[in-house]
């Protein structure tokens, strides 16, 4: 008994002098529909240019300085890049590599990659450096939600103070392919996942995280299956030109 009103103590004396451990949860995904520089009568001019088999560049983005705890971003403007791969199950990405009429899958690095990003432009010609005929960016879009409360980017939790009430993380992957050529968007793909628990369970800062995790690793793992079906549509419909 005199451990737990002690314990208690503490924890008050920790909240009382402000040493209470907050989590903040990551910066959101980016907009990838905004980040096209031409307007609505270039883009009905557009056509596609890629050859069959074609090479596939794949590259993730988020919102300009994303950071998690268990990522970075690279590159500042509108948008960042993630170049280390923490929620993607290898498995998936070689999986892409067995589709039909895919030569080949190669991600995109820092080496490629400019530091001012503005446009899916710069990303374009990032994959034109590895000689890929399309280009898939993705990116992942995360809330946190507490019963009917939504916390968005980079709201703070603080640790211990959250009631006994159902939480759970929801993640969206959501990407598009694109001709590196000239820009022509062959399609779209989109999955959400979300991992449910109660809400006196994020005690820790890796407990939160771990749920993120696994929502937005859930996310992608739906997302690579959903790209599959719109693939086998593009194949049919731009494979025999």
């Amino acid at each position: 008994m005199k451990y737990k009103f002690a314990t208690m103590c503490c924890g008050l004396l920790l909240l009382l002098s402000g040493c209470a451990v907050n989590y903040t949860t990551p910066a959101g995904g980016a907009d990838i529909g905004a980040l096209t520089d031409d307007d609505i009568a270039t883009l009905m001019t557009l056509e596609p240019a890629s050859a069959f088999p074609a090479r596939l560049a794949i590259v993730r983005i988020q919102a300009s300085g994303y950071s998690s705890r268990t990522n970075d971003s690279y590159g500042s403007g509108n948008f960042s890049v993630v170049t280390v791969r923490d929620i993607e199950d290898e498995d998936d990405i070689k999986h892409l590599q067995t589709l039909p009429m895919v030569a080949g899958i190669a991600p995109l690095n820092r080496v490629l990659i400019q530091s001012n990003l503005q446009s899916i432009k710069d990303l374009r010609l990032s994959a034109a450096r590895l000689k890929a005929d399309m280009l898939l960016i993705y990116s992942v879009n995360t809330a946190f939600h507490v019963e009917s409360t939504s916390l968005g980017p980079l709201s703070v939790i603080t640790l211990g103070t959250l009631p006994n009430h159902q939480a759970y993380v929801s993640a969206t992957t959501s990407g598009a392919l694109i001709d590196v050529r000239t820009g022509y968007v062959y399609g779209a793909s989109e999955a959400t996942e979300r991992e449910q628990q109660r809400s006196n369970v994020w005690s820790t800062q890796d407990a939160i995280d771990a749920a993120r995790i696994r929502a937005e690793s859930a996310s992608f793992k739906a997302f690579i299956k959903d790209f599959e079906i719109m693939w086998g549509s593009v194949v049919q419909q731009y494979g025999g030109q």
